[in-house]
């Protein structure tokens, strides 16, 4: 064992007029915070004496693309990293998770990664975690939030977090379904119809599912929006509490819009994610007129 996580705590907030429970996952570790530690768990925990290389694929700024950085560095491994591009800036000036990937020594290439499934030399991981190792992991997340809401003498929970491949919310519903606690999430990559098809690849059986709400208004992942930096300062100002820039977002919208169709508490999932906040931060800077940048950074 390489690794191991100690359990995240959970913090109460008073925003917005109500009161929050929020597991601090993104407290677990530097390199492997919030999801990804979950995701990766089975990874950290188990030697692979066969192993030679990692191959995974998805956005130059991915979270998981970073945690996978680390691990390669720290077993010694090679990291092949397939993106559909790098945009040019990006390229010149690298910032937040790409330019911490590449001081790991992670290798870009740009097209679809070849198939390796049959190579023992080589660890395929999926883009986001995606895949059934994942819920490892995710099921220890499910007991810390058992044993919490037990302690806390808690009775009916709702447990909140927004999705990219899905996989966390899945996983987390499988194992607490049956503790009658309700696992909601928001799709931020894709749309409802996404997400299940996230679902279905790695849970035929639907009772399992979380539930899944969205807004009425499309946002496309990965643009900036206005109401996603206002609400983000707000949480920071008004908490103490830096979330994700591109999920947390649109999760805690989201959140406020239906929250009053739960009834009992809500324990919020902060899943992390704080290195890409670097380059967010930067867009939405640039994004602004100067005075007004001025004025609303940190």
């Amino acid at each position: 064992m390489i690794l191991t996580l100690e359990a995240s705590p959970v913090e109460e907030i008073f925003w917005r007029g109500g009161r929050f429970f929020l597991k601090r996952d993104d407290r677990l570790h530097p390199d492997f915070s919030g999801n990804k530690a979950r995701k990766f768990y089975y990874f950290l925990r188990r030697d692979f004496p066969r192993v030679e290389q990692i191959v995974s694929y998805g956005s130059p700024q991915s979270n998981a693309m970073y945690s996978l950085s680390v691990l390669a560095k720290m077993r010694g491994w090679r990291f092949d990293y397939y993106v559909d591009h790098i945009p040019p800036q990006l390229r010149e000036y690298p910032v937040g998770n790409y330019r911490a990937a590449l001081e790991n020594g992670t290798i870009f290439h740009t097209g679809i990664p070849p198939e390796s499934h049959s190579d023992p030399a080589t660890l395929r991981v999926e883009e986001g975690g995606r895949q059934k190792e994942a819920e490892e992991g995710v099921a220890l997340l499910a007991q810390e939030i058992i044993a919490w809401r037990r302690e806390r003498g808690i009775g009916r929970l709702t447990l909140f977090l927004p999705s990219g491949t899905g996989t966390t919310a899945l996983y987390l519903a499988k194992h607490l379904t049956r503790e009658r606690i309700d696992v909601v999430t928001t799709p931020c990559v894709g749309n409802e119809h996404y997400l299940r098809l996230q679902f279905a690849s790695l849970e035929r059986d639907a009772t399992l599912w979380p539930q899944i709400v969205d807004l009425p208004r499309k946002y496309h992942f990965g643009r900036l929006y206005g109401e996603f930096w206002q609400i983000w300062l707000e949480l920071y100002r008004q908490t103490g509490v830096e979330f994700d820039l591109l999920y947390d977002p649109k999760g805690w919208l989201t959140l406020l819009k239906h929250r009053a169709k739960w009834p009992g508490e809500i324990l919020y999932l902060h899943q992390g994610g704080l290195q890409g906040n670097e380059s967010m931060r930067m867009r939405y800077l640039r994004k602004m007129a100067a005075g007004s940048a001025r004025s609303i950074q940190k």
